[in-house]
């Protein structure tokens, strides 16, 4: 008899046969005995020829070399989390590459995600730009974002897919260098059936939904949002801008390379909202909002992905991860606390925001909430405002408009 608490939260929706990914997970497809693309990759991938697809890693890798003269080689997106501080070690340390270190900073980094991004570009010795918008505007935005994808990251998402660009775009590196497959755990694409390809396009496609000028609306101007605005395909063109995902080429294992990075470097993991896993974008403290809100939207959070990954790898029976799914999917984080602040939104409005903007299988249906238990190891407050309440103290809100009486 299996128990209640080892089945799914919504009965109604199809799910994997396999693991435990539900219908309403965006571009997933089942085959006919109902296992999903992302199961059928991670078959896939243990016989695919791994040191052939090396192979053409490291033509690429000294195809690149040879075409910098005295400049980067590449650029490696980072954010000082496992995928990309291990992309620094194998780029830098196995293929001998001079990379420019490039971060959209989402401005909500955790104490830990801060002191991993700031230890990879010190063990790592690679030089670094990164893009700060003001706190001001993400406030804005995370609230405009609520309603336009169901998500508050609309910021990080956007600024991900251009800021790279941008950079490549105006230093002429061409070649750009990600870390996770997306055929590795997303199910919108597999190993032998790889159907997304980078274009200029790719994150708004995959995550933003979004561009930046139909992001402007109400308070938010296109001049705001200037920042996330995605170089033309002309000057993608003209740059001659292309990218890979290391995990096309090498063998991606999540655990493996987050002990290694752990044992080698110091990498820290965190408690994190909503999973019970401690690694997966560490460097947020947001990120407990992002998966509520796909919980709320989709019905599935990030317990849901984690334990279905654990599921394929081994590490989990399927009922034991539904186990875990019932247990963190459904929790409200601390996090909400903190958006409703910053945006001035009430508790009422978000689930009103979120109801409106379910997918159809999920609208009309009782999603259950239950509250956190227990705080939260780190602070639900971004560490740049925890420095300064530290240095200065706590003050009133930065960002309110004030009269001044000049002498």
């Amino acid at each position: 008899m299996v128990r209640k608490d080892a089945q799914p939260l919504f009965p109604h929706l199809q799910y994997c046969t396999r693991c435990c990914i539900p219908e309403t997970q965006e571009g997933v497809q089942f085959d006919d005995v109902g296992i999903c693309r992302a199961c059928q990759s991670s078959e896939q991938k243990i016989h695919i020829n791994w040191v052939e697809r090396e192979r053409r890693l490291r033509e690429i890798v000294e195809d690149a070399k040879s075409r910098s003269g005295n400049g980067y080689d590449c650029i490696i997106p980072i954010s000082g989390g496992k995928d990309s501080t291990f992309q620094l070690h194998v780029l830098t340390k196995l293929y001998g590459m001079k990379p420019l270190a490039v971060t959209f900073s989402h401005n909500w980094w955790s104490e830990t995600g801060w002191y991993n991004l700031q230890n990879a570009l010190e063990t790592f010795n690679v030089d670094h730009m990164m893009f700060t918008p003001n706190r001001a505007l993400i406030n804005k935005i995370a609230k405009r974002s609520i309603g336009a994808i169901g998500d508050v990251s609309w910021h990080d998402h956007g600024g991900v897919g251009s800021y790279p660009l941008q950079v490549a775009v105006k230093f002429k590196i061409p070649l750009l260098i990600w870390g996770e497959s997306i055929a590795e755990s997303s199910g919108r694409a597999s190993y032998d059936a790889p159907v997304h390809t980078f274009d200029r396009d790719y994150f708004i496609k995959q995550s933003a939904k979004l561009r930046a000028d139909e992001m402007a609306q109400g308070d938010l101007t296109v001049r705001d949002m200037y920042p996330f605005t995605v170089p033309s395909q002309e000057e993608i063109d003209g740059a001659g801008v292309w990218g890979i995902h290391l995990g096309d080429y090498l063998f991606w294992d999540d655990e493996r390379q987050t002990e290694f990075l752990r044992d080698t470097y110091g990498w820290r993991e965190t408690q994190m909202e909503n999973t019970y896993k401690r690694y997966k974008s560490a460097e947020d403290v947001m990120s407990g909002m992002h998966d509520f809100t796909c919980y709320l939207k989709r019905g599935y959070g990030r317990a849901t992905s984690q334990a279905s990954i654990d599921v394929r790898n081994g590490l989990l029976t399927r009922d034991e991860a539904f186990e875990l799914i019932r247990k963190h999917d459904p929790q409200v984080p601390e996090a909400l606390a903190y958006y409703l602040q910053i945006t001035g939104s009430t508790e009422k409005e978000f689930y009103r925001d979120m109801e409106e903007i379910r997918v159809p299988k999920m609208r009309g249906v009782d999603i259950p909430v239950v509250k956190k238990t227990h705080a939260n190891a780190e602070r639900i407050l971004p560490f740049p405002r925890q420095l300064i309440e530290k240095f200065r103290g706590p003050t009133e809100d930065p960002h309110a408009r004030k009269s001044i009486r000049l002498p």
